[in-house]
């Protein structure tokens, strides 16, 4: 059981959660373009106030991995690492397609749905145009399907959504609406990435000693990232 900070940068959210044993106890949430570098460290140390809690209290540092966007990862990797290496601690990776899924799942588990329902989980991260990365899982957050960047069309799922109704959730779900939403088993969620949503994984992954390399771990970015040119004023 441990006093676990939790934090979540791989979309527009900067999210920051402290938990213990398990039980977020204090969090922090912005949804803003370019909020990471501004405001996650004051998240931090406000969570860690409300809580009554220091710095040299915290046991482990969890961080979301990816996908999602490549400048918000580093951001929220760098300062889970530079944590670690500061105060000695474990660093702890979780999957942020997972752990939006599993937030989701909770949801669904307090409404009375049980693993006996024809119910999956399909978190969406927003990409480009129409692409999205996306997972999908039980209820139990098993994974059913691997994590992969997909272009949506109206075909897509069209297989599992033959047997089971689908949560979709995410900030890439609402571009889907359109083509997904005409199928009575689509369901769709107002949920983003929240570093709270992170704190149940976390704790099991701290019990079962599963941490990763501080030195060299490395965010999953799922594609490969490319830089844009920058426009030179004058030239088309």
């Amino acid at each position: 059981m441990g006093l676990i900070l939790n934090i979540e940068t791989a979309t527009l959210m900067c999210s920051v959660a402290l938990a213990q044993d398990g039980e977020v106890i204090a969090t922090r949430d912005f949804d803003g373009k370019n909020s990471h570098s501004s405001f996650i460290t004051l998240f931090i140390d406000q969570v860690l106030e409300e809580a009554g809690k220091r710095y040299t209290d915290l046991e482990a540092i969890a961080v979301s991995e990816g996908p999602g966007s490549y400048t918000g990862l580093r951001i929220g990797v760098s300062s889970a690492k530079g944590l670690c290496y500061a105060l000695e601690l474990p660093l702890i990776a979780v999957g942020t397609l997972q752990a939006l899924a599993k937030g989701a799942a909770r949801k669904y588990l307090e409404k009375g749905y049980s693993k006996s329902d024809q119910l999956l989980f399909c978190p969406m991260i927003d990409a480009r145009r129409m692409e999205v990365y996306s997972g999908l899982y039980d209820i139990e957050n098993n994974p059913v399907r691997d994590v992969e960047a997909v272009i949506i069309d109206e075909n897509s799922f069209s297989n599992y959504l033959k047997e089971y109704q689908i949560v979709f959730h995410g900030d890439g779900a609402e571009k889907c609406k359109n083509l997904l939403g005409k199928n009575k088993n689509a369901i769709f969620e107002d949920m983003k990435p929240s570093a709270k949503y992170m704190a149940e994984m976390a704790e099991v992954n701290y019990k079962q000693k599963q941490f990763v390399d501080v030195a060299y771990f490395e965010p999953f970015y799922l594609k490969e990232f490319k830089a844009g040119k920058p426009r030179v004023k004058g030239l088309k």
